[in-house]
């Protein structure tokens, strides 16, 4: 199975979507299955995720029903608000939808670096496990030195990293990074995805030699089985086109063995998401 396990659909608006600022004109736009489906296709892709973007049970519900209707969209990781008292009746209720998958929050649009701390928040991380949901984190620097203890008060909670917790690949420097990684990845229970990293580089002026560095250090200390490819699309199109992130990535594992290669491109999102394929 290849997979795309970190992708987005929104309907625009400039409002719910004020995340989209005026640099970013080229993603102000509609972006829905009909115009990732040709591209999954043309790249032998066998399906997705669909990652929520907005910070709402309508957003669930929106890629839920998008779901539904697009048997290429294999699951979803949607959002629910965990410092709700009644989060296990929430949970209970979202159980019921097979396709979803997991739940994420946007750590990284906190004023509060240590939000994921907070004892309300932690409490409905702890529900997770129960009813088998991922968990995806979105962090950046900023929430780099709480995210080592965040995850270890969770050791049967399957978690998955995004973006390789975006680090600045404009710098070259990425000792932080490296300490950070090292410390989260000692945990089994914590995947990572090689997703978002060109929107994190100059982004008309990357090359492939830039994000040398940090795959080498993701890839040393979370292992080949543990690490999952998603485009990010269409947020990836700030900086690149849907064919040259999959060519970067094609570029950096072209050494690996088939099985690891089979293992980054779909085999451990399907195990990791527990999907039905």
């Amino acid at each position: 199975m290849k997979i795309d396990s970190h992708q987005h659909f929104w309907k625009y608006d400039p409002v719910k979507e004020a995340w989209i600022t005026p640099e970013m004109a080229a993603i102000q736009k509609n972006f829905l299955p009909q115009d990732v489906e040709p591209l999954l296709s043309q790249n032998n892709f066998d399906g997705c995720i669909a990652v929520q973007a907005d910070q709402s049970e309508n957003e669930t519900h929106f890629l839920l029903q998008l779901a539904s209707e697009n048997d290429f969209i294999k699951a979803v990781v949607g959002w629910v608000d965990f410092k709700d008292p009644n989060i296990e009746e929430r949970l209970d209720y979202f159980s019921g939808f097979k396709k979803l998958k997991g739940f994420r929050h946007i750590f990284q649009a906190e004023t509060n670096p240590e939000f994921m701390l907070q004892k309300d928040f932690c409490n409905g991380i702890g529900k997770l496990a129960k009813y088998n949901f991922t968990y995806d984190i979105l962090i950046g620097s900023q929430q780099w030195p709480f995210v080592a203890e965040f995850i270890q008060k969770f050791p049967k909670q399957r978690f998955v990293i995004d973006h390789l917790a975006k680090p600045d690949f404009k710098e070259n420097d990425f000792t932080a990074f490296e300490k950070m990684v090292c410390a989260i990845a000692k945990n089994p229970n914590v995947f990572c995805k090689v997703s978002g990293l060109v929107t994190e580089a100059h982004w008309h002026n990357w090359k492939p030699e830039d994000f040398k560095t940090a795959l080498d250090i993701v890839t040393k200390n979370f292992s080949i089985n543990r690490l999952m490819f998603g485009s990010d699309w269409p947020v990836c199109l700030l900086s690149s086109t849907y064919p040259e992130v999959i060519a970067l990535m094609e570029h950096y594992f072209s050494s690996f063995s088939v099985t690891d290669q089979n293992a980054f491109w779909g085999n451990n999102a399907v195990s990791f998401y527990n999907l039905e394929v």
